[in-house]
């Protein structure tokens, strides 16, 4: 048996709702289920984040150190192990096995350092430039068919966008956003079909053990679409947020992307959006951090 994380816990409740309480609850059966049907044994204390458990495990078979990821089923997660299928330990995680068969969404991981992230970097260009050489390769090809697309989440924003604008009272952040989904409208019709990570931030980067032939640096995490990668830019300025850098950040990433800027733009706005119209929906302010960022790309 293994203690479950309050944090973990309390997110699920508050976030999940029912399907988090019900998460929460098959969990300990779930951990002791693929234990065995994997052949494993726990080495480690569990991890977390908002939404996962991550247990380290020892394979008996083999002796081959990995980690166990337990997480709610759901539109951004079921598509994780195929993204991780074709990006086949190129610049992500590798994907050991899964469970295809009853539908929890749990998968065998590598296992990666999870004590050294990319937020350990203490140069924050070094760190936004790794995860541009990360995207390059992430986003070098087309995503599978069945794949969650861009165009649908552009399209379902710019339905949302008139409700949340009557619903915020400052003209200034209106109009942020009001031109925000102008520019997504600009770009629907050509949303792009690569595979897209959606979620590269810093603490989504880690390095490998020091006993694996890997590269420096390995993505963990997805919430994959298919679509243009100018819409996976918007994490990497927001990390560690530094408004004098947002542009610097903006056009290496571009650069090294190879990317049309003014289309890239566009979509990094559909970011800020996204995370406005969330905002709205849960009666939250308006991040500033996100509103920085469209004014600055706007100029």
């Amino acid at each position: 048996m293994i203690d479950i994380p309050d944090g973990l816990v309390e997110s699920q409740h508050t976030y999940a709702g029912e399907a988090g309480r019900a998460f929460i609850a098959a969990l300990p059966a779930r951990v002791e289920e693929f234990l065995e049907r994997w052949d494993l044994r726990p080495d480690g204390a569990a991890m977390h984040g908002m939404a996962a458990l991550v247990l380290p495990v020892v394979r008996a078979a083999d002796g081959v150190p990995a980690v166990v990821k337990f997480q709610v089923l759901d539109e951004e997660t079921e598509g994780e192990p195929v993204a991780l299928r074709v990006w086949d330990g190129d610049g992500a995680v590798r994907l050991l096995d899964r469970d295809a068969t009853h539908g929890t969404g749990t998968m065998l991981l590598e296992r990666l350092d999870a004590g050294r992230t990319l937020s350990g970097v203490e140069d924050s260009r070094k760190a936004v430039l790794v995860v541009a050489d990360l995207l390059a390769r992430l986003t070098a090809g087309a995503a599978p068919d069945g794949m969650r697309r861009l165009s649908d989440v552009a399209r379902q924003m710019l339905a949302d966008t008139p409700d949340a604008l009557g619903r915020l009272a400052d003209p200034v952040e209106r109009g942020i956003v009001a031109d925000c989904a102008a520019a997504v409208r600009e770009v629907v019709d050509e949303p792009g079909d690569r595979l897209l990570h959606w979620d590269l931030h810093f603490e989504n980067v880690l390095a490998p053990r020091e006993t694996a032939e890997r590269g420096p640096w390995v993505a963990i995490d997805p919430k994959p679409l298919a679509g243009d990668p100018g819409f996976d830019l918007w994490p990497a300025l927001d990390n560690r947020f530094e408004p004098d850098e947002v542009v610097w950040r903006f056009e290496a990433m571009t650069h090294v992307l190879g990317l049309d800027r003014e289309r890239a733009r566009a979509w990094t706005l559909g970011r800020v959006l996204q995370n406005a119209l969330w905002d709205v929906e849960d009666g939250r302010p308006l991040a500033a951090d996100g509103l920085e960022i469209a004014r600055r790309l706007r100029a």
